[in-house]
Formats: C-alpha cells, sequence, structure tokens
C-alpha cells in the first residue's frame, strides 16, 4: 500500500529503482561471461647494412610506428573479419543462442557492416606510442575463442605485411633489372665504339700521342732556340759563309722543317688531325666511362634492393603470446550497476527538481 501510494506520489522515483533494479539483475543474473585474451607485440624488421646509393629514393618506404599503425588497421578491417569468419566461424560463434541476448550477434549471416561494428565492440587493437608496443586484447564467450581470435589475428597480421613488403620490393627489383640491362647494353655499345675507334685510326691513346708529339715540338724549339742564339754569337765575329755559321743556318733549318712537320700531324685543316682524332677520341671516352658509372651504380642499386627486400620482412616479436583465460574479465558487473544506478539517480533528480520548480510556479 505504502508502494502504491509512493508510486503514485513520486513516479519517478519508483521508475528510477524499477530500472535500477532490473538493469541489475541483467548484469547479475542474464549477462554471459566474457573470457579476454591479451597480447603484446612489437613489429621488428631484419637489422642489414645498405650502401648510400644515388637510387636511394626508391627504397623508402613506412617503418616504425607507421608500421605498427597499417597492421592495427588491417587487424580491425573488413578483410580480418572475413578470414576470421571463415578460419574460425567467427559469426557463428558470437552469435551463439546460449550468448545473451544484449552480447550477442544478432544473426551468424548478419550484414557485413553489423557483423563488422560488432567485432570491433570484441576486439581490441591499440599502439602504446610511449612503449613503442601493439596491444591486442580479444574478448570471447569462452576461453578457447577469444585465444583462437588472438592468435589468428598476430599470425595473419604478420602474413600480411610481409606480403606488402615483399610486393613492394619485387616490384623495385624488376625495375632496376630493366634499367641494368639497358644499361648494360649503353655500356658494352660505347666500350665497342671506343674500340673501333682507335683500331681505325691505329692508335691506342690519340691524347698520349698529341701529348708525345706536344712534347717533342717544345724540346725541338728549344733546341732552335739554342741555336739561334749559337747563331748570332757566330755571326759577331765571323762572316754569313763561314763553315760554322753555314752549318749551323743548316741544322736551324732542318729543325724548322721538322717542327713544321710535327705541328701538321697535330693540326690541319682536314679531319685526319691529331687534334681532332684525339677531340673525337676524349667525347667517345667520355660516353664510355659515363655508361660504366652508370651500369655501376644500377648494379649497386639492385644489389642493395635486394637486402631492403630481406629489410622489408616484418616479424611479430612476441612479448606476451595470447593468453588461454582462466576465469571472465568481463562484464565488470558491480561496477555497471553502480554506475547505471548513479546515472539513474542522478536523471530522477533532476526530474524531481522540474517537478518542483514546476509546483513552485503554480502556487
Amino acid at each position: 500500500m505504502r508502494f502504491k501510494i509512493f508510486f503514485l506520489k513520486y513516479p519517478h522515483w519508483a521508475v528510477c529503482a524499477l530500472v535500477v533494479v532490473l538493469n541489475s539483475f541483467y548484469w547479475f543474473a542474464v549477462a554471459s561471461d566474457r573470457y579476454v585474451s591479451h597480447a603484446n607485440v612489437v613489429l621488428e624488421s631484419p637489422q642489414l647494412s645498405q650502401p648510400q646509393l644515388n637510387f636511394g629514393a626508391l627504397l623508402s618506404g613506412a617503418s616504425g610506428n607507421a608500421d605498427m599503425l597499417i597492421l592495427r588497421d588491417y587487424m580491425r578491417s573488413t578483410d580480418m573479419l572475413k578470414l576470421l569468419n571463415k578460419e574460425l566461424g567467427f559469426s557463428s560463434k558470437y552469435s551463439d543462442d546460449r550468448i545473451d541476448f544484449f552480447s550477442r550477434l544478432s544473426s551468424a549471416n548478419a550484414p557485413l557492416e553489423v557483423m563488422h561494428d560488432y567485432f570491433l565492440k570484441r576486439v581490441s587493437v591499440e599502439v602504446d606510442d610511449y612503449a613503442g608496443v601493439l596491444r591486442v586484447d580479444v574478448e570471447g564467450f569462452d576461453p578457447k575463442t577469444a585465444h583462437a581470435v588472438n592468435e589468428t589475428l598476430l599470425s595473419e597480421g604478420e602474413k600480411h605485411m610481409n606480403a606488402l613488403g615483399r610486393q613492394l620490393a619485387q616490384e623495385q627489383v624488376k625495375f632496376l633489372e630493366k634499367q641494368v640491362d639497358q644499361l648494360r647494353a649503353g655500356y658494352k655499345e660505347a666500350q665497342q665504339s671506343l674500340l673501333d675507334y682507335q683500331n681505325d685510326n691505329g692508335l691506342v691513346s690519340p691524347t698520349g700521342t698529341v701529348e708525345s708529339l706536344s712534347s717533342v715540338v717544345a724540346s725541338l724549339q728549344a733546341k732552335r732556340a739554342k741555336l739561334e742564339a749559337e747563331k748570332n754569337a757566330l755571326m759577331s765575329y765571323q762572316s754569313a759563309n763561314a763553315p760554322q755559321v753555314v752549318r749551323v743556318n743548316s741544322e736551324i733549318q732542318a729543325i724548322a722543317k721538322q717542327i713544321s712537320n710535327e705541328q701538321s700531324r697535330l693540326a690541319a685543316n682536314s679531319g685526319t688531325a691529331l687534334n681532332a682524332i684525339s677531340s673525337e677520341y676524349q667525347s667517345l671516352q667520355l660516353e664510355a666511362k659515363f655508361a660504366q658509372e652508370s651500369y655501376s651504380g644500377a648494379l649497386a642499386a639492385l644489389e642493395s634492393t635486394r637486402i631492403e627486400a630481406a629489410r622489408k620482412l616484418k616479424q611479430l616479436s612476441i612479448l606476451q603470446s595470447p593468453t588461454l583465460p582462466e576465469y571472465p574479465e568481463m562484464p565488470k558487473r558491480l561496477y555497471n550497476s553502480v554506475l547505471f544506478g548513479l546515472i539513474a539517480l542522478f536523471v530522477a533528480f533532476i526530474i524531481n527538481m522540474l517537478i518542483v520548480i514546476v509546483k513552485d510556479h503554480r502556487d
């Protein structure tokens, strides 16, 4: 009788009490136990040395926390959900009729979007930026399911990261192999052109020959200058027909003729002069050297990329392997009941204040 009077006089408080009782009954008597499997992992790559190359831009990629974030997104993706559904029957296990209505998946054939939203409620994958650790927590309605889902997340995540790195590395290697083949052909062609030019002109090193002839001309000019000085000295006390003066004149004329011949070999209007041959030879030699350096750089880049392919392989280092739960951590029955009760009381208190305010205004 008293309860009826209280309910009629203060219906909001009565509704609050009823809701709190029903909520507590659900958490303590109806809600299904949820077991949580925990795992902590870090993502590592092989530590291989890598030479410094001009092709380094080809070898850039995500690393460190960026890799962890990529792995996290994949573990939370619909692709991972489809894989779990295929290998473990995720939808069937989480839509079992033995699970309470509010905790289970609505149907084993639920739309992918609905299933994915439910999946994200039961799987937590977070990156600890401070520790550099990926923390994976999986809720299941029996210990084996939680443990199996967690292990699958880790193994398939590692496979996916390796597949991404391997695919990128293979594309880089394939590209560089084509470049190496092209540069090898260009290098051989440049070398052959240089050899053909040497054979056609009968000179191993036209540049060296020019330097040698220049040295000979300089030596002959020095000798002629010395004879000119000797002639001037003789003419100071002898006649032009004197034997010694005639001899010196003959030597000067012979040396001048030799100098003229050597200079004509070095430079002439025709295209067979040594300076023209040397200029063409230097051009071919420069092309061959450039082709060699390009080919050498491509070979080094190819080898470095192959090393990078190994570095791109990721390994999940287990700090804590997926646990097999021994007791249900979830739901937190007392916490949820108390929290809901406090919220309900707060709402009822606000309603009561509004009612009091309205009555005061009426009076």
